[in-house]
C-alpha cells in the first residue's frame, strides 16, 4: 500500500500542464480547490468530475497512476463516507435498526463527499506536484510571496522549506515500506490483532524512521552548506519565469469552470449538499 503512494512525486513530460508557469499552477490549484467547494448538486459534481478527468488527460499522466496514488488514502475516504452516511438525516429512511438509521439523503451526501475528496486530491496533484519539478515549485512560490519580504518575512526560506517537505514525502514513504518489510522478515505482524496491538506493532517502525529522517536532514544540511547555500539573499536563477498565452488560457479555463459550476448549482435541479 505504501509503495502505491505517489503524492509529492514529479512525472516528467511535455504536456500543456507541464509547460505552464509554476506561479500560475499555484494560483490555479487554489482556484481549483475553490471550484471543488462551489459544487453543490449532482449536476455540478458530474461537471467537476469531467473537468478533473480532462485535467488528468491533458497532463499526459496515466489515469491508472492517479488512481494508484489514491489507494493509501482509502481509509480517509471510507471514514468520510461512513461519517456522512450515519450522521446525516433526511426524509427517506432506508435502514432503521435501533440506533442505526440510514437515510437516502445520507447515502447521497456521502457519495458526493467522496467525489469531492477524490477530485480535490487528484486535481491538485496533477496541477502541482505531478507536473512541476521541486525547483520550479520553489521559484514560483517564492515569486508569489515575494512582497511579504518587504515586511521581514523570509520568503525564500519558507518556499525552500515547503518544497523540501514535498520532495521528501515519497522518500520517507519508501523508507517506511523498507523498514516494515524488514520488521516483517523478523516476525513482526502488522495485520492481525486489535487496534491497540496494531498500533504497538508500529513502534519498531517509527523509531528507525525518525532516526533515518534526522539523518537525511543532517546530510541535506551538510550538502547545502558545502555548496555555500546562504538563503535567498543575492541569489540568482538560471531560469527566469515568464508568463505565456497558455497561462492565460489555463486561468480563463478555471474561471469559466467556476462560473459553470455556479450556474449548474442555480439552474440544474438535483440533490444538493
Amino acid at each position: 500500500m505504501l509503495g502505491d503512494m505517489t503524492f509529492g512525486q514529479y512525472f516528467p513530460g511535455n504536456s500543456f500542464l507541464h509547460r505552464l508557469d509554476p506561479r500560475m499552477k499555484i494560483i490555479g490549484a487554489i482556484l481549483y480547490i475553490i471550484v471543488v467547494f462551489l459544487a453543490k448538486n449532482i449536476g455540478a459534481f458530474l461537471f467537476l468530475t469531467l473537468f478533473t478527468l480532462f485535467l488528468v488527460l491533458s497532463s499526459g499522466i496515466s489515469l491508472k497512476v492517479i488512481l494508484k496514488g489514491l489507494k493509501p488514502l482509502i481509509f480517509i475516504i471510507a471514514f468520510t463516507a461512513v461519517v456522512n452516511i450515519f450522521w446525516t438525516e433526511g426524509d427517506t429512511k432506508w435502514v432503521d435498526f435501533g440506533i442505526i438509521q440510514i437515510y437516502k439523503e445520507g447515502v447521497m451526501f456521502a457519495v458526493l463527499m467522496i467525489v469531492r475528496v477524490i477530485c480535490m486530491l487528484a486535481g491538485t496533484s496533477v496541477i502541482l506536484t505531478y507536473t512541476t519539478t521541486p525547483i520550479a515549485l520553489t521559484d514560483g512560490l517564492e515569486r508569489l510571496i515575494a512582497p511579504l519580504g518587504k515586511i521581514g518575512i523570509p520568503t525564500h526560506d519558507f518556499s525552500m522549506m515547503m518544497t523540501i517537505a514535498l520532495r521528501f514525502i515519497p522518500t520517507l514513504v519508501e523508507e517506511t515500506d523498507k523498514i516494515m518489510k524488514a520488521q516483517q522478515a523478523r516476525g513482526v505482524d502488522f495485520s492481525s490483532g486489535g487496534l491497540m496491538k496494531r498500533l504497538r506493532s508500529f513502534l519498531p517502525v517509527l523509531i528507525p524512521l525518525f532516526v533515518s529522517a534526522f539523518r537525511r536532514a543532517e546530510e541535506l544540511a551538510v550538502a547545502m552548506e558545502c555548496r555555500c547555500y546562504r538563503g535567498g539573499e543575492g541569489r540568482t536563477r538560471m531560469t527566469q519565469l515568464t508568463m505565456h498565452a497558455r497561462d492565460g488560457v489555463f486561468l480563463m479555463g478555471l474561471l469559466l469552470c467556476g462560473a459553470a459550476t455556479v450556474l449548474i448549482n442555480l439552474f440544474v435541479p438535483g440533490f444538493a449538499v
